[in-house]
C-alpha cells in the first residue's frame, strides 16, 4: 500500500504545480465565473465555466492555496470537460463521497481525482479538496440545476 501511497502523492503533487487548465477564460463563448473562498483556511479560487448544449465545454481556474486544493482544482477541471452537467453532478457526489467516507462509487470514474482519497483521513483538509466542487456548486445553484 505504502507504493501505492507514494504514487498517489506525486499525482497530487504534480496536479500542484504542473497546473492544467490554469487561467483565465476569454473569448467570444458565453463563460460563467465563479470566485470562491474556502471558509476554513483561506484558499481561494475563480473557477471559469463554458457550457454548450449542456455539456461543460470548458474548464479553467485561478487561484491560491494549499497543494490539495490547487491539485484538486486542475484534477476537477481536466475530470469534467465535454461532459454533460447531470454526468458532472454524479461525479461530483462520488467525489464527495470519497473525501468525506473514503469510498469509491462502482461505476463512476475520477481520473486523477481519485489520488485524493487519502484526504479522507485528515478531515481538517477535506474542505481542501472539495473546494473546486463547491464552487461548481454555487454555478449550479444559479442556474437552479
Amino acid at each position: 500500500m505504502i507504493m501505492l501511497d507514494d504514487l498517489y502523492r506525486k499525482i497530487v503533487m504534480d496536479h500542484a504545480k504542473y497546473k492544467r487548465n490554469y487561467g483565465a477564460m476569454d473569448g467570444e463563448r458565453d463563460i460563467h465565473k465563479i470566485h470562491y473562498k474556502n471558509p476554513t483556511c483561506g484558499d481561494m479560487m475563480v473557477l471559469y465555466l463554458s457550457v454548450k448544449e449542456g455539456r461543460m465545454e470548458d474548464l479553467s481556474f485561478e487561484g491560491e492555496g494549499c497543494s490539495i486544493s490547487m491539485a484538486s482544482c486542475s484534477m476537477m477541471t481536466e475530470l469534467l470537460k465535454k461532459h454533460t452537467v447531470g454526468e458532472c453532478l454524479k461525479k461530483r457526489r462520488a467525489f464527495e463521497r470519497l473525501i468525506r467516507e473514503g469510498h469509491r462509487e462502482d461505476g463512476i470514474e475520477l481520473g486523477d481525482a481519485a489520488s485524493l482519497q487519502g484526504v479522507h483521513t485528515l478531515r481538517a483538509r477535506h474542505n481542501c479538496a472539495l473546494m473546486p466542487w463547491q464552487a461548481l456548486d454555487r454555478w449550479l445553484k444559479e442556474q437552479k440545476i
